[in-house]
């Protein structure tokens, strides 16, 4: 791949760095939105697999061009604001849901070297700016002056701070046995120890002796992502739509964009910090762009499998399970790692 694109670089690269460093942007955000437009149909695909319903079938052979058949209708659907909301924020809401998101692929290594600008703090980068994306939600129910979309963006804020605290002790015990906030050398140190040099890779990733922060990290995934069986935020039988409630239109779609992106988000990160990113998981097969877009795939999967599988759960129970289990049992964690780096027994050293 980077063979590929060093053509390009050369001709832009020296001359005109701000028009390479544009066509780099477009390059990741042109096939994430198109990869956006297919989650929606792989999700009715897969679910209606799993509920032995046939899914879309319509609009074009097997359905392939539903996406696009559903973007044009909101695209083309008239954007109603409330007489009495705050028009700015209003609009501002969803813009603010969804820049985070897209802005966080910037430090995403897609190969060895393959990144947009691949910074010694990445991981703190994204940390930061996926944090931002609680705020469009807030503005967007407080400036909606509607009980429902306020009530909805509350038990949202409520829901995304309580699980990216777990998700942060998560990410503390990859920086403990990885001693670097740069996702490519994340990635780097997973392809190396005993099990790496055997041919057996995907014995040396993270997944392994970071196992119970595995099972977190994901779970808390699904939660920050507001997705079932955590998507209280849009209770139909209690909130309505959540604080989506007065959005029609393309402010309502880029609710829907940010959501799905923040998806593939959780899951290339997933992928990049606990199985071991574009490495190989066995000795005699190539390294690859490949194998991270695999891994990414199945952690979606993942996500479509828990919402056809689970009920949704009661909000309490959601709250509890974030602080009183998840939590918990990270710190104990973040504990038993740095013991075990500090013994005779380590893997690390």
């Amino acid at each position: 791949m980077e063979a590929m694109l060093q053509p390009v670089a050369d001709f832009f690269g020296p001359t005109w760095p701000a028009v390479w460093t544009l066509v780099k942007i477009v390059a990741i955000i042109a096939p994430l939105m198109i990869a956006v437009a297919y989650l929606t149909l792989a999700e009715r695909k897969v679910i209606g697999f799993m509920q032995v319903r046939i899914g879309p079938n319509r609009v074009g052979p097997w359905g392939l061009l539903q996406p696009i058949a559903d973007g044009v209708k909101l695209l083309f659907k008239e954007i109603i604001v409330p007489s009495g909301a705050n028009k700015g924020l209003f609009i501002l809401g969803p813009i603010l849901a969804i820049a985070p998101s897209l802005a966080a692929w910037a430090v995403i290594p897609f190969d060895d070297g393959l990144v947009l600008a691949n910074v010694n703090a990445g991981l703190l980068f994204l940390l930061a700016i996926t944090s931002m994306e609680v705020y469009g939600v807030i503005i967007a129910g407080w400036a909606s002056n509607s009980k429902y979309p306020f009530l909805g963006s509350m038990r949202a804020a409520a829901q995304m701070v309580s699980y990216e605290v777990s998700m942060g002790f998560a990410l503390i015990c990859v920086l403990l046995i990885s001693a670097s906030l740069n996702l490519t050398d994340i990635v780097t140190s997973q392809g190396q120890g005993r099990f790496a040099d055997m041919g057996l890779g995907f014995l040396s990733w993270n997944w392994l002796p970071l196992l119970p922060m595995f099972v977190v990290y994901v779970i808390s995934g699904i939660a920050e992502t507001n997705r079932a069986p955590f998507d209280v935020v849009e209770g139909e039988a209690e909130v309505v739509a959540g604080h989506m409630v007065e959005y029609s239109g393309m402010t309502f779609a880029l609710f829907f964009l940010a959501e799905y992106a923040n998806m593939i988000l959780v899951s290339i990160l997933t992928s990049v910090l606990f199985l071991g990113g574009w490495l190989s998981p066995v000795g005699f097969l190539p390294d690859g762009f490949h194998w991270l877009a695999l891994k990414t795939a199945f952690i979606l999967l993942l996500f479509l499998w828990a919402r056809a599988t689970f009920p949704r759960f009661r909000y309490d129970h959601i709250m509890r399970l974030g602080w009183k289990v998840f939590i918990p049992v990270t710190l104990v964690w973040v504990f038993v790692v740095a013991v075990w780096m500090m013994s005779p027994l380590s893997i690390w050293s």
